[in-house]
């Protein structure tokens, strides 16, 4: 946190004359997703993110790139693994792995079962060929592949800004430990293995309009359509997983966040999109704590 400044007077003009209400679904007044979250004279700005973007996307929004710039330190949700440390790889392995000789085919439906193999089949592989990964690390693997058919993978904006603080030497802060998020994953569709694989496999062939529609909306910071596409989207496809996901984790970094005022730094914490929409989001909960929340 860092209190109000020459060096960051550019971003405090642009909401100087707006309401101390959030604009959450003010999408005229809106121009991308950055908020100013205020106490007084303390400030701390947060970004919503988007974990896949494809590089056709970039340049980022105007907003991320002066924040960032003006930022003493960057806040992610949790410090990015190196693709090249084979011991966090192992780990991960193991925690969304199943264990004793169980396997997903054990969890799904024949019929689930055997449209996920029809699925993979499309790619040279089968669906026993990841029988044994939990349903989230599947999951998460299967958008990944349609992505790459559609030609959509790419640097997201955390890893994009991850690069950046590295490479201009700025400190960075997280706000869970890469152990947390593994689990996290490992739990994902846990209970509801067949609905979630199920829903997964329904929603591939929208991808590619979906994830533009998402990209789209997070650009001009139309709260209301990023509901719509990743809350409620997730919502029914692991309504069981939900709470886990956003709920908790949004509760969990309030005071994370808060704990941000009252030092000399300014801080641009960096979250997805999701966490800064819908009910019991992180911006609704600042300003039920009683700090002023604008979108920039």
């Amino acid at each position: 946190m860092k209190r109000f400044s020459l060096r960051n007077m550019v971003l405090a003009l642009s909401v100087a004359l707006t309401s101390s209400s959030l604009m959450a679904n003010d999408v005229n007044s809106a121009t991308t997703s950055v908020w100013q979250v205020s106490k007084g004279e303390d400030i701390v700005y947060i970004g919503g993110t988007i974990h896949l973007l494809p590089a056709s996307e970039f340049p980022l929004p105007d907003v991320f790139t002066a924040t960032y710039e003006n930022a003493d330190t960057v806040v992610f949700e949790a410090q990015l693994p190196d693709p090249t440390d084979l011991v966090a790889q192992q780990k991960m392995i193991a925690a969304v792995a199943y264990r004793n000789g169980q396997t997903l085919k054990d969890e799904l439906s024949a019929e689930t079962y055997a449209a996920l193999d029809k699925y993979l089949s499309t790619f040279g592989a089968t669906a026993d060929q990841l029988a044994g990964l939990k349903p989230g690390m599947v999951a998460t693997m299967l958008v990944a592949m349609e992505a790459q058919r559609n030609q959509l993978a790419g640097e997201g904006v955390d890893a994009y800004f991850t690069r950046l603080a590295k490479r201009d030497g700025k400190p960075s802060e997280y706000l869970e430990s890469v152990e947390f998020q593994i689990q996290m994953l490992a739990n994902m569709g846990e209970g509801e293995e067949d609905r979630f694989i199920a829903q997964t496999l329904e929603t591939l062939p929208e991808l590619n309009s979906t994830l533009q529609d998402t990209i789209n909306a997070w650009r001009v910071g139309n709260t209301t359509q990023l509901n719509e596409l990743v809350i409620e989207t997730f919502k029914q496809e692991s309504p069981a997983s939900f709470d886990e996901l956003f709920t908790h984790r949004n509760q969990n970094w309030v005071p994370l966040i808060e704990a941000m005022f009252g030092d000399d730094d300014l801080e641009f914490v960096l979250v997805g999109a999701g966490h800064l929409v819908g009910e019991d989001n992180v911006l609704t909960l600042l300003q039920e704590k009683g700090y002023r929340v604008v979108q920039l």
